[in-house]
């Protein structure tokens, strides 16, 4: 290792080695740590991308195998873009309720929005940091002694909402951008149409060559080792497979041989950067293992939306079949993910649950696990529960959606999900869409004239989940102002 490479690291040491009072406080002699916490979340990776939930040119071998040593959801949800589910894992609560329905640069971009012409609706001035006086998951697991780290994309705040002001102990990668201009090294470089120049701070000099996410991962196994006997919370958020969509040369090329016209997925350059997502995760998972740590760290892995299914340089990014449509809409495809859970003495190997569940869970699961008690409402539950035994139910009447904005995908739109019974409600027109999801899982049967009863009563009940968090919705550009 180069001086100039082992400066941060050499600090992050002496940091570790001076722990604050309050923290030890937590930890009395002879008392035994609450369980380690990984939480990995990739960006924009489907439902249908991993191989075992049925990706076909994809290989996931470490994702697979993860998932066949702990429980694999099914029917696990995230809002349809990133920002949104990023604060609700922070927080627990729906992102309708925070004002945070959607990303950053779009809600920055409402003046641009505003003066659109070819847009029935105008979305809602909403939130674009997340405000510091919520109450963190980093939060509560400092108040129990932990060391909490993030690693990797951020997207809810600027500098003054970074993650060092809302409970992390050290912020790596962690910015106010939503995507890098660039995977390789150095990770820097004009982006987007208006060429801002965007950058990933944190990671040293580097060298050639290098891949942002070994990079990230890189970072975290030394956060790993300098907690040394310290319970730690790491908050490793991938940036892969989000846009640009960059894969490693040589890893392209044999997904390049490997296609064929049978196949769903047919974008090698996105295959290649799944298969680096998941030889990171396999390397996280082998290193807890090599430092006798897997038995004490219970480790998430989820994504933050459904598939992009649009076009970069030409080529569509993803295919999320069977589920219908991406990125962005409320349609299964985006915002189904894959979440696989492992807590070591709770989750059985190999174990699948088809309840539903919810990104905002995510917060009341690693609390019960870390015996943190939350002391304000939060909107998810706990799945300690169903880590335990996936055929027990969570007693929860319904899960709720809301986009009140535009996107490739769809037109502002609200929707839940009562048992097996979906309803979409778009806000251009007011027309409902119903599909009964057991029997139709790609959405292409709209019972809505069929089932007038259920549509009302479902209706009613959106109407009233709103009202009782404060959604914001989009008004008519022709409507009288207030």
């Amino acid at each position: 290792m180069s001086i100039q490479n082992s400066i941060p690291f050499i600090a992050l040491a002496l940091f570790f080695c001076h722990p604050s009072s309050a923290a030890d406080a937590r930890l009395r002699p002879g008392q035994a740590p609450p369980p380690n916490i990984v939480l990995i979340l990739a960006d924009d990776l489907g439902w249908s991308d991993v191989a075992c939930y049925g990706g076909d040119l994809h290989r996931t071998p470490n994702l697979d195998a993860f998932a066949s040593g702990g429980v694999r959801f099914t029917h696990a949800y995230a809002m349809s873009v990133c920002s949104p589910t990023r604060a609700a894992i922070l927080t627990g609560k729906h992102p309708a309720r925070l004002h945070i329905t959607t990303w950053r640069e779009s809600s920055l971009g409402r003046r641009a929005e505003a003066e659109r012409t070819d847009r029935l609706l105008l979305p809602p001035v909403t939130a674009h940091d997340l405000p510091c006086e919520e109450t963190t998951i980093a939060e509560l697991l400092k108040e129990r002694g932990y060391l909490t780290f993030h690693v990797g994309k951020w997207h809810v705040g600027d500098a003054a909402h970074s993650p060092e002001t809302q409970g992390f102990d050290v912020n790596i990668g962690g910015t106010h951008w939503g995507a890098p201009s660039t995977y390789f090294h150095p990770f820097r470089g004009p982006s987007g149409p208006s060429r801002e120049f965007r950058y990933v701070p944190g990671l040293g000099l580097g060298r050639p060559g290098q891949f942002l996410t070994d990079r990230l991962t890189d970072e975290a196994i030394k956060l790993i080792d300098a907690a040394g006997t310290r319970p730690f919370f790491l908050n490793l958020w991938f940036h892969n497979p989000h846009t640009p969509i960059e894969g490693k040369p040589e890893i392209v090329e044999q997904f390049r041989r490997k296609l064929h016209p049978g196949l769903r997925h047919q974008n090698p350059e996105y295959a290649a950067m799944i298969q680096v997502l998941d030889e990171n995760v396999g390397r996280i998972l082998r290193h807890l293992n090599r430092r006798g740590l897997a038995q004490h760290t219970a480790v998430f892995f989820a994504s933050d939306n459904g598939g992009y299914t649009n076009l970069f340089r030409g080529m569509r990014v993803t295919d999320n079949t069977p589920l219908r449509s991406g990125k962005g809409s409320l349609y299964e495809g985006g915002i189904r993910v894959p979440f696989i859970a492992r807590v070591p003495n709770v989750t059985a190997k190999g174990a699948i649950c088809n309840e539903p569940v919810i990104c905002m869970d995510i917060f009341s699961t690693i609390a019960e696990l870390a015996g943190a008690t939350v002391t304000e409402p939060v909107d998810g539950k706990s799945l300690v529960g169903l880590l335990r035994d996936p055929k027990n139910r969570l007693g929860r009447d319904a899960l709720f959606f809301h986009f009140p904005h535009y996107y490739p995908t769809t037109t502002p739109v609200s929707a839940m999900r009562r048992g097996d019974w979906k309803l979409l409600e778009y806000h251009e027109d007011g027309h409902l869409e119903l599909y009964n999801l057991r029997e139709d899982i790609a959405e292409q049967h709209d019972l809505a004239d069929r089932e007038p009863a259920i549509v009302r009563d479902l209706k009613e009940q959106l109407g009233r989940w709103r009202l009782d968090v404060g959604a914001q919705m989009p008004i008519r550009r022709d409507a009288p102002a207030r």
